[in-house]
């Protein structure tokens, strides 16, 4: 089979690119400019067409959607995979997204049940994966643990960085308006499972946000403005505020360890070990660490971020929020554990450290069920059996 690959710095690169090379596939990389307009770039989308042109290849693949590739993929007559693992994903919501050769599929479900209510036949809800076969590679020894052992970690962005502060911009808005964003963004915290802040956006309330922060909708584009506001805005702000809190919170009572890119002068009691290396030293923070948390990014409404597939894959204890995904394919007390609550965190941290033999335990068949059901290997045949369905073009 002949790939062409669309590369670019993502999540599980990796993985799937191991997964390609262990069957023979014969994969061919066009590395993605990310600084380009990646939706209606006529020129970009030739190029592509250019770099395509005689070489029959069977699909083009790419982690997240890109509509300038569905465009140039579209143009050639060749299937386009994309894995999406990012939630939101605005370029979901281009009028690319129907184009007869693409196979878009989404990680969280709710995401993908938004599209398929729209009439779009051609998005498919899949799960990340994790390269177990790779992380069982790496050896373990005491020195190791000497370095990584933690009773509690939490590898990932406290969503502190300026990007990460849109919600900042809507600080002008009236003194009725600021006080009921803050009031949905504190419910919002407080409720796991469901995301409630779209259809909070009244359109009295969207309009005064539009007189300070104006959404122009893509020309390719068929995106709601108050889905805009409440996925990159409003949920951003609960994932920092929650974070923040959380971690607070644990370190005031335990060691506490953070793996992340950002300084972290507000929280004194955290131990910023800075960003976590890709692959194998994560996998050592997971196999070392008492607990791994999950505090998901608030945007991703049912789904299982990759970090959970990394964490219970290196045979990491996984403590989670509560996303409805994880009930599909595990079970809450024998593969991982959730909260649903700050309170119930407290009470579910406690118990764990203090319960060692039922952690490695619970710990222990996470990860077998991980590598029986959850590879890049059992993804892959589950894509290619899709794609071998005919459709009328």
């Amino acid at each position: 089979m002949r790939i062409l690959w669309m590369d670019w710095d993502s999540l599980g690169r990796e993985g799937i690119y191991n997964e390609f090379k262990r069957r023979g596939y014969e994969v061919e990389h066009f590395i993605l400019n990310r600084t380009e307009d990646m939706r209606l770039n006529r020129e970009y989308a030739e190029k592509m067409i250019r770099f395509m042109a005689g070489k029959n290849f069977d699909l083009v693949f790419s982690y997240n959607y890109f509509p300038v590739v569905s465009i140039a993929c579209n143009a050639c007559r060749v299937k386009y995979i994309s894995w999406v693992y990012d939630s939101p994903v605005v370029a979901l919501y281009s009028n690319t997204i129907v184009f007869p050769y693409n196979y878009v599929f989404i990680f969280d479900k709710a995401a993908y049940l938004d599209l398929l209510k729209l009439g779009i036949n051609t998005v498919y809800y899949l799960p990340m994966a994790t390269d177990i076969k790779t992380y069982d590679g790496y050896e373990m020894d005491r020195s190791i643990y000497d370095v990584y052992a933690a009773p509690i970690s939490f590898v990932g962005s406290t969503y502190s960085e300026k990007k990460h502060r849109l919600y900042n911009r809507l600080q002008n808005v009236d003194d009725y308006t600021r006080g009921y964003l803050e009031g949905i963004v504190q419910a919002q915290k407080k409720l796991y499972g469901e995301l409630i802040l779209e259809e909070l956006l009244t359109p009295d309330i969207m309009e005064e946000i539009e007189t300070v922060q104006r959404w122009t909708m893509n020309e390719d584009g068929f995106e709601r403005p108050a889905w805009v506001f409440a996925q990159y805005y409003l949920a951003r702000r609960v994932t920092t505020l929650e974070r923040r809190e959380i971690l607070q919170m644990l370190s005031e009572k335990y060691r506490m360890v953070l793996y992340t890119n950002e300084k972290t002068p507000h929280l004194p009691k955290v131990e910023n070990r800075g960003p976590a290396g890709r692959l194998r030293e994560s996998v050592y923070i997971y196999r070392c660490s008492d607990i791994n948390l999950n505090m998901s990014l608030r945007s991703i409404v049912s789904g299982m971020p990759y970090r959970i597939f990394e964490i219970m894959g290196s045979g990491g204890f996984l403590l989670s929020n509560y996303q409805e995904d994880f009930l599909e394919y595990f079970v809450p007390g024998e593969d991982f554990d959730y909260y649903t609550s700050y309170e119930d965190l407290m009470e579910k941290v406690e118990y764990y450290l203090s319960h060692k033999k039922e952690r490695k335990e619970i710990a222990r068949n996470g990860y077998e069920k991980i590598k029986k059901y959850h590879s890049f290997e059992k993804r892959l045949d589950l894509i290619l059996d899709i794609i071998k369905e005919e459709r009328k073009y």
